[in-house]
């Protein structure tokens, strides 16, 4: 059985800044009570899940991508454990909700037989084995062309697919931060209903399409690391480009805890 949530579901939930990020401070437990009890044809809300590339994102380009994260999204939860162990240096208590845990939390424990998902990305032999898992679930798949973002028809297309499939969950599997950009725009566009999830590889987690890194290699932050030597020519620029510029910016925060004590 979930856990009750602290505030409705329908309520904006508070922020906590953290490196430059406004988090809503819940768990997994949290997220799920919320997310469960929101009713499925309550307007369309939904839930970005920042990592360490994404921090990094938020700070370089704050008027791009600060209004997706910070005002649209409905809930802005941690996925990060590196973000998450560089908080506590810092002095703040974030907890950690992961999109890859939510997503599977969801399927197992919230989701029933008769409700229907929406998928927007992701290969149709994941469609398959998602569909072979979980028969009972009514889904609807769409997956447009890569370069989403510069393909205004295509946008459009996804955009079409959301409202003409109403779903209580929205699983948008287009790359990051093409999935958070389009969540913003189902948002915007009016008359979508139920929550959005931006989950990048989670569903080929959940199929067995694509192996996960171990549990203990997640609790002790390093799945970033189980992922690069998985697909070196994919991640390496994610993991040392896109993501190692977070040490910089953690760096003042945790050296003026570390002053003050």
């Amino acid at each position: 059985m979930l856990a009750t949530a602290t505030i409705p579901a329908t309520a904006a939930p508070p922020r906590r800044r953290v490196f430059g990020v406004d988090f809503s401070p819940f768990g997994l437990e949290e997220v799920l009570a919320l997310a469960g009890s929101r009713e499925p044809a309550a307007p369309f809300a939904f839930i970005v899940t920042p990592n360490a590339q994404h921090v990094v994102l938020l700070n370089r380009a704050p008027a791009e991508w600060a209004p997706i994260y910070h005002r649209d999204s409905w809930l802005c939860t941690c996925d990060s454990q590196v973000v998450r162990r560089l908080a506590a240096l810092a002095g703040q208590d974030l907890p950690l909700c992961a999109g890859s845990d939510l997503t599977a939390a969801l399927f197992a424990r919230v989701l029933q037989p008769g409700d229907r998902i929406t998928v927007i990305g992701c290969e149709p032999e994941v469609i398959e084995r998602l569909r072979a898992r979980f028969p009972r679930l009514g889904i609807a798949h769409h997956n447009p062309p890569m370069g989403l973002a510069a393909n205004p028809a295509a946008m459009q297309a996804c955009l079409d697919f959301a409202l003409r499939h109403p779903a209580r969950f929205t699983f948008l599997a287009t790359g990051s931060p093409q999935s958070e950009r389009l969540a913003a725009a189902i948002s915007a566009v009016g008359g979508a209903t139920g929550i959005g999830l931006c989950i990048g590889s989670s569903l080929h987690f959940i199929t067995g399409a694509r192996r996960r890194a171990p549990a203990w290699m997640r609790r002790a932050g390093l799945e970033w690391l189980h992922r690069l030597v998985q697909e070196p020519r994919r991640m390496w620029r994610r993991v040392f480009v896109e993501s190692l510029p977070l040490l910089a910016l953690a760096a003042p925060d945790i050296a003026r805890r570390a002053w003050r004590r």
